[in-house]
């Protein structure tokens, strides 16, 4: 729940689920509160979260006056002093009616997350990774990876330059895999305690087997789906994993595009490839879908998602793929961004689960500073981009999302690196020169879920008693 000051966990009226916060050692910038700093000498962390004895409740609170998962128990037994009638909230809570799972949450190791991290002192680089997947940390249990370049490279780059090698005989991993994303996430993995799904998502295929002839700008494949280029795109795919799989990580997942619908925008600043709806559902079943399952990467070993775009797609993009059988059983579910939610309401996603309830919704990319008007791209201590994301992580989870996955795990003071200058703000913030990083509002906001929430949690059925339905906000 969030208001104008605070973040409190009560999230038992939402969720059915199966710690102590080390000091904040707070800096002030100025923008209305106040960011965690880790450095060579200390470093916060919000801690295991267990379930207090019978007749015992934790509350834990994040404000904007600087408590960060600050702890309280509060005992039944103990005499208290009442409240007004008009400050009591009485929630209705029915267990027995259940939405959907909960799969957990995540970040993107994106190749700025990974010069960030080697930015930094081999401790501090080991405090950041377990600030997110450690039990210590956020207990994420997601991860992204971008296959190839994206806008948050210092370069642009894909797995196979060589023109016209439809078979893919000269693919391979680059510098970037191998030095900046493969060592993090597998040191993600050694430090959580359960599995955590890596799905990779790519940008844009190959110049040459584009209609532009480039990475970026408007653009699709050359052709049309079950042709020669959709056919070598998918054994790119199908290289990517067992590239992957050979320097240690099996994904769990893909999405078939990372915001599809880009790649029809004249003069788009960076990679991007076009598919529509249709394009995407032929791509899926007559190319992408047979590859993946010819060597052994079909459903029930890999998770294929659809869309990866914002939600405003929805439902016809979900409909259009979904719709039709032969695409539909290759697929499991539906990825999402927030990008344009003030745009269209999460009733798309209501409807999106009613006419496919077996395929699940995933939000698969968030992040604040993106728009031209935000006054600054990094903002060290903004405690609106924390309430911004709670917000958008309790309206996911009510209207079927099963998890938010953030976008780069971190950046530099202003944004970055990101090749067109596309900075954006995170979660944490690495001050390389000062040997320290820091942790913004936003990772706090993070923690009052992914802590709460671990995989196979069922959100249960709640809602405000009475005229009190009015006076909560979300």
């Amino acid at each position: 729940m969030a208001n104008a000051s605070g973040l409190t966990t009560v999230l038992l009226t939402l969720f059915l689920v199966p710690g102590v916060l080390l000091q904040c050692k707070p800096r002030d910038y100025g923008e209305g509160s106040v960011v965690c700093v880790c450095d060579i000498t200390h470093c916060d962390f919000v801690g295991p979260v267990r379930p207090e004895q019978p007749g015992v409740v934790a509350a834990y609170e994040s404000n904007k006056e600087g408590k960060r998962f600050d702890k309280v128990t509060l005992s039944f037994d103990e005499p208290g002093t009442p409240n007004e009638a008009a400050d009591l909230v009485s929630v209705v809570i029915d267990s027995s009616k259940k939405y959907q799972s909960i799969f957990g949450f995540g970040g993107a190791f994106t190749d700025a997350a990974g010069i960030n991290l080697q930015s930094l002192p081999e401790e501090l680089q080991e405090d950041l990774l377990k600030s997110y997947y450690s039990i210590e940390g956020l207990s994420y249990n997601i991860g992204r990876v971008p296959m190839a370049s994206c806008d948050f490279s210092v370069r642009l780059y894909t797995y196979n330059d060589v023109p016209g090698d439809l078979d893919m005989a000269h693919f391979a991993l680059t510098t970037e895999d191998l030095s900046l994303k493969i060592p993090y996430i597998k040191r993600a993995l050694s430090m959580s305690k359960e599995d955590v799904w890596i799905f990779g998502s790519p940008w844009s295929g190959p110049a040459w087997m584009k209609t532009s002839g480039k990475l970026y700008g408007a653009g699709t494949l050359k052709g049309s789906p079950g042709g020669p280029y959709y056919k070598a795109w998918a054994k790119y795919f199908v290289r990517f994993l067992q590239e992957y799989e050979k320097n240690g990580i099996r994904l769990w997942g893909l999405t078939a595009e990372n915001e599809p619908s880009a790649g029809y925008m004249p003069g788009y600043a960076f990679q991007c490839m076009g598919f529509t709806p249709s394009s995407q559902r032929d791509f899926i079943k007559m190319d992408l879908g047979p590859a993946l399952v010819d060597v052994g990467y079909g459903p029930g070993n890999l998770t294929l998602m659809i869309m990866d775009d914002n939600r405003y797609l929805l439902p016809n993009w979900a409909n259009v793929v979904l719709g039709d059988a032969d695409a539909a059983k290759y697929v499991q579910g539906v990825a999402v961004h927030w990008y344009a939610d003030e745009g269209v309401g999460p009733w798309v996603l209501d409807k999106t689960h009613d006419n496919f309830p077996d395929k699940f919704i995933l939000a698969t990319e968030a992040c604040k500073g993106d728009k031209p008007w935000d006054k600054a791209h990094v903002i060290l201590g903004s405690w609106d981009r924390a309430e911004s994301y709670a917000h958008d992580i309790l309206e996911d989870l009510l209207h079927w999302a099963t998890g938010w996955v953030d976008w780069n795990l971190a950046l530099d003071l202003v944004g970055g690196p990101n090749w067109v200058k596309n900075f954006v703000d995170s979660p944490i913030i690495v001050n390389a020169t000062g040997q320290e990083f820091f942790k913004q509002p936003m990772y706090y906001a993070l923690a009052h879920f992914s802590k709460f929430l671990p995989r196979g949690s069922a959100r249960i059925d709640s809602r405000l008693a009475g005229e009190q339905r009015r006076k909560l906000e979300f």
